[in-house]
């Protein structure tokens, strides 16, 4: 048996309505119907993929996170500057927490209004606007990569973004779809 893909990321927080605020507005994430779990939860769709909601007075872990690809970097960068939700402790000298791995990839880290650390991903910074590449901050200028390291990349399937840019469609990207959400 091996595992063929992840139904959902669960996170915490003891303000599910302000969470629920928060991934719709800045993620485009639909909320959708949970069943009674005998706990108040709240699920929300991006593509085929699933992100549960759970009441729960407990911290944020420091550094455990999940990560999302997105189709418009820039919409959801101006989002959380609007709501100062950027990782502020991830950021280089007072910039922003955001990062260029060696394959080109950008890398953002926000907190949700729980606390729970989140990580932005989408590759090709070269589309970038200069405004927000300014503060991009290179991985291979703070570490030293090896031949190998500088190979590693997070998207196994780099026709995934050309798809999902051809097609307009956010959940083309989250599920590898046409963005068809039947």
């Amino acid at each position: 048996m091996a595992a063929i893909g992840f139904t959902h990321v669960t996170v915490y927080g003891d303000d599910l309505e302000a969470l629920v605020d928060f991934y719709t507005d800045v993620f485009d994430m639909e909320r959708i119907q949970a069943p009674n779990l005998g706990a108040p939860v709240r699920w929300l769709r991006f593509g085929d993929r699933q992100l549960h909601l759970v009441r729960r007075e407990t911290d944020a872990p420091t550094y455990h996170h999940f990560a999302l690809a997105v189709d418009d970097f820039e919409a959801v960068f101006d989002a959380a500057e609007e709501r100062a939700c950027f990782d502020d402790a991830l950021a280089p000298d007072g910039g922003y927490p955001l990062y260029r791995l060696p394959d080109g990839t950008v890398q953002l880290y926000l907190r949700d209004p729980a606390g729970n650390l989140l990580e932005v991903d989408r590759p090709d910074t070269s589309a970038l606007p200069a405004r927000i590449d300014a503060y991009v901050t290179d991985r291979s200028d703070t570490h030293e990569q090896s031949p190998e390291q500088a190979d590693a990349t997070l998207f196994l399937d780099p026709e995934l973004f050309a798809r999902a840019d051809s097609e307009g469609s956010a959940d083309s990207v989250a599920d590898g779809s046409s963005g068809d959400r039947r």
